[in-house]
């Protein structure tokens, strides 16, 4: 396969980052797009130069002309449309968090395993190259056996950030569409997918979830803390999220402040940008042996992670292996996710393998 032919579908704000990974690319392109709203989608098709415009997925679906299918709409939507773009024998990367519920998951990854198709659930902040350089350095040795990471989130408000229409807003505070919150369902999949791409394997949760209004009958699931037992011995997480509307933040993108702090056993890592820095610090330090180090990170703009993450899987089809939060590894973070719901909800510790036989 020469050049992978591609379909966005779900013609939103985070689209345009989407498709800088296909910009220049020569191993794909994208050849159609696909929205409800047609002035929407014939207004992306024309910024990028696509030919085919659709209104209708199923109507999409049945080209041949189209190899993969990047998955850009609400959460409920995720299982159906998976599952009938496997059926079509195309290639799907979908947005987090994967599904509503580890049902969904098993039927999503059942569908791509029997009709001989990649699945992906698309995790951008693995691929921001800071966080690949902390990976790489707890992969050396750096800092030692692993003792903690503290993932610290709160989001904000500035003119120059990227401003979230209303429409978008309130499918995510519809359970049945949206599966959970924003702060920790929605946004904390970032998160979670971090925690256990850098420390491993997750075991119990703990969280507590408290509310904050934005309108008059809706609610953000924050401020919240949620606690992790890491397989690794001795290993735990702490991460924190807080929703301060009224906090200028500085970005180019959302105005979420996003830092990660990684304890080994003889030094720590700070990462201290993602789509925005809140602190006049340097993106990466490592303290080891008595003194703090400024870490070089050349490719620091957020949007390299889209960049990477899309040319990752591009990659992984055409040499067929397997990508990073494939189907299996996406549904082991849906789990924690559903663990720290779960969690909060009981007011109890939660064991990760409790979450396979909790309604779903």
């Amino acid at each position: 396969m020469e050049c992978l032919r591609v379909a966005i579908v779900g013609c939103g704000r985070i689209s345009d980052l989407h498709e800088l990974g296909y910009r220049n690319f020569s191993k794909a392109k994208i050849v159609a797009v696909c929205d409800s709203s047609r002035i929407l989608a014939e207004s992306k098709a024309k910024a990028w130069n696509v030919p085919n415009v659709y209104t209708d997925y199923d109507e999409l679906l049945q080209s041949d002309e189209i190899d993969m299918i990047e998955l850009l709409v609400p959460h409920h939507l995720h299982a159906p449309m998976t599952v009938a773009a496997c059926k079509a024998k195309k290639h799907v990367s979908v947005q987090k968090p994967m599904a509503l519920n580890l049902d969904e998951a098993e039927v999503m990854i059942q569908a791509a395993q029997e009709h001989g198709v990649s699945l992906r659930v698309f995790e951008n902040f693995v691929f921001y190259p800071p966080i690949l350089k902390a990976k790489q350095m707890i992969d050396k040795g750096e800092i030692g056996e692993l003792r903690m990471i503290r993932v610290h989130y709160n989001s904000g408000t500035l003119d120059s950030s990227w401003r979230v229409p209303l429409k978008a807003w309130l499918w995510r505070f519809d359970s049945k569409r949206c599966g959970g919150g924003p702060l920790i369902f929605d946004h904390g999949y970032h998160l979670f997918s971090v925690a256990i791409n850098l420390m491993g394997p997750v075991e119990k949760v703990s969280a507590w979830i408290d509310k904050t209004q934005v309108f008059p009958t809706k609610y953000v699931d924050g401020p919240a803390t949620v606690m992790l037992k890491f397989r690794r011995p001795r290993c735990y997480g702490v991460m924190d999220f807080s929703h301060t509307p009224q906090m200028r933040i500085n970005s180019d993108y959302y105005a979420d402040d996003n830092r990660i702090e990684i304890v080994g056993d003889t030094g720590i890592i700070q990462i201290n940008k993602c789509t925005t820095s809140t602190f006049d610090l340097p993106v990466i330090l490592l303290y080891k042996n008595g003194v703090t180090t400024e870490i070089e990170t050349p490719r620091t703009d957020w949007k390299h992670s889209f960049i990477d993450a899309t040319h990752h899987f591009v990659n992984s089809i055409q040499t067929s292996s397997q990508p990073s939060l494939d189907g299996s590894t996406a549904r082991d973070v849906l789990q924690v996710v559903l663990a720290a719901q779960y969690s909060s909800a009981e007011r109890r510790e939660v064991d990760i393998e409790e979450v396979k036989y909790m309604a779903q």
